[in-house]
């Protein structure tokens, strides 16, 4: 701590700025991962974030909260745009990382009631894969007003737009997730016990069983980016889902520890090998069918939750 002539002991600039940042960490992680859909791309935004704020004249800052979700959002735009060519190239279906969203925002309390429910369907992976086709701004847009309720006016201000550009935005955005997002149901005992059943039809090898589970125009969307052995395009229609994951578990390697836990709002079936993540499976579920399987094996997306 810096001191005065007369040994006073002064606050530390640098402890301030701290201090300060990491009271709006969690809320500059959500924005940043509902932008990127990667948990590490996020984490790099908000560390240039916090490299920004720490060199910037913060005296002139009035307002700490909005000025570093401008940064963020600003960062996330063009990191977006980035990855927006890279993912053009990518090996079969992609799918966001998943977020284990007990540790979405830790220590600070979620909204309540509808609010809730507004701020974790949009970081469930459906809306994610949805957000996808939308351009940088729109996504800006509506992950800041639909996740968190910013008023039209800050959002303009955040992207330096007029409000009626901003509105327009938000339109645009949210009319195309409404036409693409699931319908799924949310109830987490439900999807737990219908997960449950399909995992042990699966391993069984029992197709029937599998074939009243599943949507008569089910889709497996499958995530290996050329990087673990995984679907290279969509499988649709009941039969042809059921019949490929029975082909699939019957290769699973001996000794698979499984575990049930909360990722992007949902519950999942996470698998590892040797303690290691090897894969995650999240059902869309829909009036007690299963609509979409989501099998995740991509292991650059599975880092964080190993840790």
């Amino acid at each position: 701590m810096p001191a005065r002539w007369d040994g006073t002991v002064l606050p530390d600039p640098a402890d301030d700025a701290t201090t300060v940042f990491e009271a709006h960490r969690p809320l500059l992680q959500g924005v940043a991962y509902r932008m990127l859909g990667r948990v590490a791309d996020a984490e790099d935004v908000v560390q240039d974030a916090w490299l920004r704020w720490f060199a910037a004249d913060r005296a002139e800052v009035r307002e700490p909260r909005a000025y570093l979700v401008r940064i963020t959002t600003r960062l996330a735009i063009d990191r977006l745009r980035q990855l927006q060519s890279r993912r053009e190239s990518y090996v079969g279906p992609w799918l966001p990382e998943p977020l284990a969203t007990d540790v979405l925002a830790p220590g600070q309390p979620l909204p309540d009631g509808a609010e809730r429910a507004a701020f974790a369907e949009t970081v469930t992976l459906a809306v994610l894969v949805v957000m996808e086709a939308l351009s940088p701004l729109e996504r800006a847009v509506f992950v800041l007003r639909e996740a968190f309720g910013y008023p039209y006016a800050e959002i303009a201000a955040v992207l330096e737009r007029s409000e009626a550009a901003v509105r327009q935005l938000a339109g645009r955005a949210r009319r195309h997730v409404a036409e693409g997002r699931p319908r799924f149901d949310v109830d987490p005992g439900r999807q737990r016990e219908l997960t449950e059943r399909f995992l042990s039809a699966a391993a069984g090898g029992d197709l029937e069983a599998l074939l009243t589970m599943l949507a008569a125009d089910a889709r497996l969307v499958g995530d290996g980016g050329g990087r673990a052995k995984s679907s290279l395009r969509i499988i649709e229609s009941a039969d042809r889902v059921a019949r490929f994951l029975i082909g699939v578990i019957a290769m699973l390697p001996a000794g698979l520890e499984l575990d049930f836990l909360e990722l992007n709002g949902r519950i999942a079936l996470l698998a590892r090998v040797d303690g290691t993540p090897d894969s995650v499976v999240q059902l869309g579920i829909r009036d007690g069918r299963i609509e979409t399987v989501y099998i995740l094996r991509n292991p650059d997306k599975l880092v964080s939750l190993a840790r």
